[in-house]
């Protein structure tokens, strides 16, 4: 029974913490590279390349939308998208839209753990719902992994 997860930042690093319920659920008789293939695929039709926030810091106080860019592959097919939203999770999940691929957030879970970050998305295209899970040392392009991962795994099962 799978509870936990391996770091795949490397074969000399395991750092293990538990899995978000649900998840927990469905991966409970698989392996971790089992989990990790399934979970947080590393190729896909979908890819996402370069990722910026193009706005400068302004100096006021709560949350302001931002304008985001990132350079965005379907397949063959290569493009810069941009999107404004109040975060990076936002303007991902409305640049793929643009392009037809609908991922909506049911559950949304971050573990930080010895530096890196790890999160853990249910989401759904309206029809399927998959888990997936980004990994990064930095919190932002982890997340951004997850829903890419997420992403992938929705249009596999719609295939």
């Amino acid at each position: 029974m799978i509870s936990t997860f391996a770091s795949p930042l490397g074969p000399s690093t395991t750092i293990t913490a538990s899995l978000p319920r649900g998840l927990r659920e469905e991966a409970e008789s698989m392996s971790v590279d089992a989990f990790h293939a399934t979970y947080a695929p590393t190729s896909g039709p979908l890819r996402l390349g370069n990722w910026e926030c193009t706005d400068e810091r302004t100096g006021t106080l709560g949350p302001q939308a931002r304008t985001y860019q990132a350079t965005i592959a379907l397949g063959d097919s290569i493009g810069t998208s941009t999107a404004v939203a109040a975060g990076p999770i936002g303007a991902l999940t409305a640049m793929l839209h643009e392009r037809g691929i609908a991922v909506e957030m049911l559950g949304f879970h971050q573990k930080q753990l010895d530096g890196a970050t790890a999160t853990f998305i249910r989401g759904t295209d309206g029809y399927r719902e998959d888990w997936a899970m980004g990994w990064s040392e930095d919190s932002t392009q982890s997340a951004l992994r997850a829903v890419i991962a997420c992403a992938n795994r929705l249009y596999a099962t719609a295939s």
